[in-house]
């Protein structure tokens, strides 16, 4: 009985045992799953979708990165070629810019000489047709250049005011009794002074100035010489010989002269109603703008000498014969 009694107690023990290991056994997975429980709760994802997340992370990570990269790359090259591009482009269009406004900057030089040059042209055509018009009324004698000469006369027998052979009648000013010494100063005397440029002046009506040279004489040497031939203009002495007045130096010591050297002695008039009548025609003609005052000074030689160079003569400055027969005076 004892032996049953232990027996069953042993069984009893055992049954109990086997039951604690199968609860033990059961109770471990439930655990687990407690576990993981928490541990989704605590990372915001289930366990499962973690794991298929790692291993997706896992198996193709390699993959985003390289096209990260790439992408990286190709925006950045293409970011480098678009600065570049734009880089080229502003400076080829600066380049350009600059050069077209240097083309034009040329251009408009170029243009505003071209312009200044026909207003130049424009300006001495005018002068020129003016001279033309009032070189109609010369009769065209005495000329060293014929082409001059002929154009000269041609221009003269169309305007018709000044026929050939009919010379201007000579006319008398009342000139002043005094001299416009600010308008036209003294010479000084300087003995044995020549005309500078008479050595080429050629032919017999220029001889008169190739030969003069300044002389100083006292009043008896002059009365002796030219008693009957000697004016006064403007309380200077001049002496008359070979159809030119001529300054008397030392005559006067103090005497006042505008002129050293020959002036023509047109119909015999005394050199200021000479020099007078020679103003009045170049203002006529537009080359004289000063006052009829019968001197001759550096406006009245400055305008006998534009009209000798545009008619052809030689360039005395001064009145000479060929010059007023040019003028249609003698």
């Amino acid at each position: 009985m004892r032996i049953l009694i232990v027996s069953f107690c042993s069984l009893a023990l055992v049954s109990v045992a086997v039951g604690a290991q199968k609860e033990e056994k059961k109770s471990q997975p439930k655990k687990q799953a407690q576990t993981a429980q928490h541990a989704t709760h605590a990372t915001g994802h289930p366990a499962g979708a973690g794991a298929k997340k790692m291993t997706t992370a896992t198996s193709g990570g390699q993959k985003p990165k390289t096209g990260q990269t790439s992408t990286a790359a190709y925006q950045g090259q293409k970011g480098k070629k678009s600065q570049t591009s734009t880089a080229t482009y502003h400076g080829q269009k600066a380049k350009t810019a600059q050069t077209s406004n240097a083309a034009y900057q040329t251009q408009k030089a170029k243009k505003n000489q071209a312009q200044a040059e026909r207003q130049k042209a424009k300006a001495a055509n005018e002068r020129q047709a003016a001279k033309a018009a009032n070189a109609g009324q010369v009769k065209g004698a005495g000329k060293l250049n014929k082409a001059k000469t002929a154009t000269v006369s041609n221009q003269n027998a169309a305007k018709g005011k000044f026929a050939k052979n009919k010379p201007l009648k000579p006319q008398h000013f009342n000139l002043s009794k005094q001299p416009n010494t600010a308008k036209a100063p003294p010479v000084k005397f300087q003995q044995g002074r020549r005309i500078q440029g008479s050595q080429n002046w050629q032919g017999q009506k220029y001889a008169v100035f190739r030969n003069y040279k300044s002389e100083w004489h006292d009043r008896n040497w002059w009365h002796n010489r030219y008693r009957n031939n000697i004016v006064f203009v403007f309380g200077a002495p001049y002496y008359w010989n070979a159809g030119y007045w001529f300054p008397a130096w030392g005559y006067n010591p103090n005497a006042y002269y505008a002129w050293d050297g020959p002036i023509y002695a047109y119909n015999r008039l005394p050199p200021d109603q000479v020099i007078a009548n020679v103003q009045a025609a170049l203002q006529q003609q537009g080359y004289y703008r000063g006052e009829v005052d019968g001197l001759i000074g550096p406006l009245t030689r400055g305008a006998i000498a534009d009209y000798q160079r545009d008619h052809g003569l030689y360039t005395t400055s001064t009145i000479d014969q060929p010059t007023l027969q040019s003028l249609g005076i003698a």
